[in-house]
């Protein structure tokens, strides 16, 4: 089948369910006449539609032979089947609809592997209001892995950490998170209500892969030796936990919201005396054949992520001190080799 006979055919298709529309009322009314008002239509133009619909079927649908005309066996099988039918067309008009508007379908989006729980179900949860039927398919990706994956087509939308390079990129509204300094709670400098970065000489930094985001990476030591503290040694922690336990075996410190302090009792969070460190985060997507529901996700993480940071309870052991009951006698303070 050529191009012009395949565009003849989905025309013929379309024109069926609009004439099949027009049959059902004139079947109703038996009146072409009248039916041509109901539709807002000649009647001229609705007696050959009529036509058409039955040299398409290869039937005769009315019995014109009397005064009044009425409807011919086929008719009456056809009007039986026609609701069916037409049913069948709006439900197809429906879902390439809903497909237009990313209201269904799959929508793979990228998330940073430090994403707490509580966030993942409040953005997930957000998505499913907007789009019920939309299937979210979050991957855990840093920002590196996420810009990659775009480019290649194989995610439709990413949340990444600024600075990045957004070439052929829309990018939604960004979020700024203010960073203080995460330590040991019985490091001296615990005791401070601020920390200054240079009071931070002499320590190990805490900090994820360059690999991961590098423009992040790098304006974050660059911001440190500018202020005063160039890290002792710089150790990698590409997941929350894996640096909470660095900065416990280790007397490390690492720049983080106040949130990941929540997550282990032992660890102290403290803002710096100047907010010097803030982590822009935004959803980025493809500029061209974008995913419809990706501009969607951009504003319900945005959202989210300037919102209050959703609180999960926290699961104590039987017996275990509160975090803020928790007191650390000097020699307990673990070394900073």
């Amino acid at each position: 089948m050529g191009r012009s006979d395949i565009r003849t055919h989905i025309i013929g298709r379309v024109d069926l369910a609009r004439h099949l529309r027009q049959f059902v009322v004139v079947a109703e009314e038996l009146h072409f006449g009248r039916a041509a008002e109901i539709l807002g239509i000649a009647q001229p133009p609705l007696s050959q539609s009529i036509q058409r619909l039955e040299r398409d079927l290869g039937v005769q649908l009315f019995d014109r032979s009397r005064r009044q005309i009425s409807l011919t066996t086929a008719g009456q099988l056809l009007l039986a089947e026609a609701p069916t039918l037409l049913a069948a067309e709006e439900r197809i008009r429906i879902v390439m609809r809903k497909a237009r508007d990313g209201e269904i379908g799959t929508l793979r989006a990228g998330v940073p592997p430090e994403t707490p729980a509580v966030t993942l179900q409040a953005l997930l949860h957000g998505m499913a209001a907007r789009a019920p039927g939309l299937d979210v398919d979050l991957q855990e990706l840093t920002s590196a892995e996420q810009l990659r994956t775009l480019a290649e087509a194989r995610l439709d939308v990413g949340l990444v950490h600024h600075p990045v390079r957004a070439e052929a990129l829309r990018v939604g509204p960004a979020v700024e998170v203010r960073l203080g300094v995460l330590l040991p709670r019985a490091s001296p400098l615990a005791q401070l209500r601020e920390v200054a970065l240079a009071d931070l000489a002499g320590y190990d930094l805490a900090i994820f892969p360059r690999a991961t985001a590098p423009d992040w990476h790098d304006r974050i030591l660059d911001v440190c030796r500018r202020h005063g503290f160039t890290p002792r040694r710089i150790r990698h922690a590409g997941n929350p936990e894996f640096l909470l336990g660095l900065l416990l075996a280790r007397g490390c410190v690492a720049f983080e919201p106040e949130s990941t302090a929540r997550r282990e009792p032992r660890v102290a969070w403290r803002p710096l005396t100047e907010p010097v460190l803030r982590r822009r985060t935004s959803a980025v997507w493809p500029d061209r054949s974008a995913h419809p529901a990706a501009s969607t996700f951009a504003q319900v993480a945005a959202e989210i992520l300037a919102g209050p940071a959703p609180a999960a309870p926290a699961v104590l052991a039987p017996g275990q001190p509160r975090p803020w009951s928790v007191v650390y006698p000097p020699g307990d303070f673990p070394g900073r080799g």
